[in-house]
């Protein structure tokens, strides 16, 4: 493995093992890149060691250490270089799993803002740089590089803890750092603004760390649940757009490009989530349930949609909210009602929760085209036109809006 691949697979890892080992994300970081430019000097002349990880930790603590002792304020730093002097005599440089873990639950601490949440759990265990991460949402990397710098400060200052909550705290914030990694993916298989529709390099990075949430909590139905809907939606990513970049629709998908083993995957990780601690399922399981349906189905018309509105049913009482609804709503129609959910549509429609969600109206308007009823499906193509932002799904719902006027 070249030094690059070890950086990208083990980034995570070795950073987490320097925040715990140095006290100091900006400490561990400004270590980890100098570990790494010596590497490349050093490694093609002397060769890989036997342990690269174990080497780039050590490298990279020393290499902060003798930072520490450069810098000017010298005298306000001694005591810290004599903690950091004692304990390399004291701790192991080897990584330990719980370092990971108190990485992701630090990262994700609800005393910092969402947008800061996603940065720096990219940053620190994505391995992204500051560029990177700023391009895939779209943001100039000054701005990326200030919601960082706020994220960092915010655990400094606030001095929060770098460790995983105890047991009664942990469910709940288990949530959270969930949260962050489905936003991620979604970012990625959706994108919100912008030319591409999908983002590969944001799903792959998501997927890493769902594995890693199921690798550091094995009892936990939930990261099961949240890494199988993330393969099976991932296991499509190649027949969801055309040549032209344009959107196929799942109906019109060629299942055979479909990545089987990811299906598999993913079906055997529902299992596992449904079946887990005998607690009722939770909604990432539930969601997985669903896109094991779709992905198990043999072509678009053997798919049971009854099956797929029943478990929406299911997630909406686990988790009530709009999206589920209009979902469950669109799973009804396709099961062979499309007048009742055409009607549980325009009572969503109604409550006014989902105005300015531009799905609504692009699903009103498929039901409708389905009825034959072109002017009114054209009146809400033209509705989800005003609020779309993504330019591959502008392009489909101009086509549709076409293909009913026309």
């Amino acid at each position: 493995m070249g030094i690059e691949e070890i950086f990208r697979a083990e980034h995570g890892r070795i950073l987490a093992t320097l925040i715990r080992l140095l006290g100091d994300i900006d400490v561990a970081e400004e270590g980890l890149q100098e570990a790494f430019a010596t590497a490349l000097e050093q490694w093609p002349v002397a060769g890989t060691p036997a342990n690269p990880v174990a080497w780039l930790v050590s490298t990279a603590r020393h290499k902060a250490i003798d930072r520490l002792r450069r810098q000017v304020r010298l005298a306000q730093k001694q005591e810290e270089i004599a903690r950091h002097l004692e304990l390399s005599a004291m701790e192991d440089d080897a990584p330990m799993p719980e370092d990971r873990l108190r990485l992701i639950f630090t990262c994700c601490h609800p005393a910092l803002a969402t947008e800061g949440q996603v940065a720096l759990t990219l940053r620190t265990l994505g391995g992204l740089t500051t560029e990177e991460i700023a391009h895939a949402f779209l943001v100039p990397a000054p701005t990326m590089a200030q919601r960082l710098v706020r994220a960092k400060a915010k655990i400094r200052d606030a001095r929060i803890p770098y460790q995983v909550p105890l047991d009664d705290a942990l469910t709940e914030r288990l949530e959270a750092v969930m949260v962050v990694v489905y936003l991620v993916f979604n970012e990625g298989y959706a994108a919100s603004f912008g030319a591409r529709l999908v983002r590969h390099e944001l799903c792959e990075q998501a997927i890493r760390l769902g594995r890693m949430l199921v690798e550091l909590l094995p009892p936990h139905a939930e990261p099961k649940g949240l890494l199988a809907l993330m393969l099976l939606h991932d296991s499509r990513r190649e027949t969801r757009l055309d040549g032209a970049g344009d959107i196929v629709l799942l109906e019109d998908q060629d299942r055979t490009r479909w990545d089987r083993l990811q299906i598999d995957e993913g079906a055997a990780l529902v299992e596992a989530a449904l079946l887990a601690g005998g607690q009722p399922p939770g909604q990432y399981a539930l969601q997985a349930a669903i896109a094991a349906v779709h992905a198990q189905a043999p072509t678009a018309a053997a798919t049971d949609w009854r099956q797929i509105a029943a478990l929406y049913g299911m997630l909406a009482r686990v988790h009530p909210t709009p999206v589920i609804e209009l979902n469950r709503a669109v799973a009804v129609a396709m099961s062979g009602g499309i007048e009742r959910g055409l009607a549980l549509v325009d009572a969503l429609d109604h409550r006014g929760e989902l105005a300015e969600y531009h799905l609504l109206p692009a699903a009103r308007a498929e039901l409708l085209r389905r009825l034959g009823r072109h002017a009114e499906a054209a009146e809400s193509y033209r509705r989800a036109l005003v609020l779309v932002s993504n330019e591959a799904e502008r392009r489909h719902l101009g086509k549709r809006l076409r293909e009913v006027v026309s």
